[in-house]
């Protein structure tokens, strides 16, 4: 039986999820479709009441779905009450699970490019939904403190709370961070590059962007002059889609450099 999955946002003609889970669909020989449906927040849950009716087997969430989903879940998994957003849901039984995959798309994808991380301080900047997803996912690996540059301090707050996380907010990085992410879509093409000071970072300092267009932004550009190791945002993409491709086509996909190659030509 062929199974289908789809990407819901508005806009979402710009998602790189197509091109991704129809890649392992044809790499792995399994009978399957998946496709972008433009869907406004205000018809979400009729359209996900349409993927149960019409057997889908679930979807990915892109902005601006993610937290607006939480309340129509029939279950959340621990990945999604964590972050307080869902992007991906799994349909079984005509029921609908929320999972959040940014943090374990984000570790997987930090393992791969800068293995010798520290686990000594995070600094991220942002605190939407993938700035919780990701602080719960380090917090579980064993980061031991935490700090936060963002607009919206509440925010910020409010992760450190529900965490439960060693941190605080603070106005740019401190000295001995050893790992800075950007959760936020400065940088990304047509948008501002963050303004943000990285020499007070450490030699050992690892910098991350979860933007992936373009492929290398101004911030891992500007750690890359200080030598500084980095981590791009398009393999956390990659990993990030490999929990919903399971669920929905039974198989965990590999991420292998045919796979970066193939879709960074779409994300230039």
């Amino acid at each position: 039986m062929s199974a289908k999955a789809c990407v819901l946002g508005s806009p979402v003609g710009h998602s790189l999820s197509p091109r991704l889970h129809n890649y392992w669909l044809k790499v792995y020989d399994i009978p399957g479709s998946y496709v972008a449906m433009e869907t406004p927040a205000v018809d979400l849950r009729e359209v996900l009441n349409d993927l149960v009716r019409l057997g889908f087997a679930g979807c990915n969430l892109t902005l601006p779905l993610k937290e607006a989903a939480v309340a129509l879940m029939d279950t959340l998994d621990e990945s999604a009450q964590r972050a307080g957003a869902v992007n991906t849901v799994v349909i079984k039984n005509g029921k609908m699970t929320g999972y959040n995959s940014d943090g374990f798309g984000f570790i997987e994808s930090l393992k791969a490019q800068a293995p010798a991380w520290e686990k000594r301080h995070a600094v991220l900047v942002g605190a939407g939904g993938a700035a919780r997803g990701i602080a719960a996912a380090l917090k579980n690996a064993g980061v031991g403190k935490f700090s936060f540059i963002c607009r919206t301090q509440e925010k910020a707050g409010k992760i450190i709370e529900t965490l439960q996380l060693d941190g605080g907010i603070v106005s740019e990085p401190p000295e001995g961070a050893s790992l800075l992410i950007n959760c936020t879509p400065l940088g990304m093409t047509g948008q501002p590059a963050l303004d943000i000071d990285i020499s007070t970072l450490p030699p050992d300092a690892v910098v991350s962007d979860i933007v992936y267009r373009p492929l290398e932004t101004p911030l891992l550009m500007a750690a890359k002059r200080r030598g500084l190791a980095t981590a791009a945002g398009l393999p956390m993409l990659l990993h990030q889609g490999r929990i919903g491709f399971k669920h929905w086509f039974g198989t965990d996909p590999a991420v292998t450099p045919a796979l970066e190659k193939e879709i960074a030509s779409w994300a230039k």
